[in-house]
């Protein structure tokens, strides 16, 4: 798997987690304490997150 594919993976795994637990990009993003933007970019695959960040927003998710 290529870093492209990687990010879009990841993308769409933050996407869809977020969606089945009813939350907005903006209500993520105020959870995980990131800039409601960055949520966007990285369910676009837009932004190659770091390991703190995927902390941050995989305790948001739970």
């Amino acid at each position: 798997m290529n870093s492209k594919e990687i990010l879009i993976t990841f993308g769409n795994t933050v996407k869809r987690l977020r969606i089945e637990r009813g939350l907005s990009q903006e209500k993520l993003a105020e959870l995980a304490n990131v800039h409601r933007t960055y949520i966007g970019m990285i369910e676009r695959a837009e932004k190659n997150i770091t390991l703190l960040n995927i902390e941050k927003i995989s305790k948001a998710l739970e």
